[in-house]
């Protein structure tokens, strides 16, 4: 056996915590396959839910909070069809969501001056603010994943890559 498939056997033995015994599951999956997808699915919501949470007190959704990053780290206005281009979530209606967050005093909307019928949005001084309140946030992002050591972070990283080809 591989060094490596030797300590990922070790891993797996010693690891108390399993996809199977979080969703009570009764038989065996199809095939380990099966099992990494329904675990990268309930990994997916758990950690969702865990940003949730530190974003339930500013009144503010993951999606949302990602359109304000989008617009901080753009440095300029820019079109709802290039937010939506960058969001995580390719399904958010990024027009809505900018409403939203212009009702909310956090972003600004002007007419594209080279294209009618384009709105440029920015990041309203509130919207900066926020975000520099939320930046205490990226510790509780990054303690998601404290059970991983920084060579298993990488990793995993590469290996999500590698999942979408």
């Amino acid at each position: 056996m591989s060094d490596t498939r030797a300590t990922y056997e070790n891993f797996r033995k010693s690891e108390p915590m399993s996809i199977k015994s979080d969703i009570k599951q009764t038989k065996p999956f199809r095939n380990d396959y099966h099992e990494a997808t329904v675990n990268l699915i309930y990994t997916y919501n758990w950690v969702v839910d865990q940003i949730k949470q530190q974003l339930k007190p500013y009144g503010i959704t993951m999606q949302q909070y990602n359109v304000l990053r989008i617009l901080r780290g753009a440095k300029e206005p820019i079109s709802t069809s290039l937010i939506r281009e960058r969001m995580l979530d390719k399904m958010s209606d990024t027009s809505r969501m900018v409403d939203r967050l212009h009702l909310k005093g956090l972003v600004v909307r002007k007419t594209c001056p080279s294209d009618k019928r384009l709105v440029d949005v920015s990041l309203s001084q509130a919207g900066f603010d926020l975000l520099a309140d939320l930046d205490q946030f990226d510790h509780h992002v990054d303690h998601i994943l404290k059970n991983l050591n920084d060579n298993e972070v990488r990793l995993l990283s590469d290996l999500l890559d590698k999942i979408r080809g």
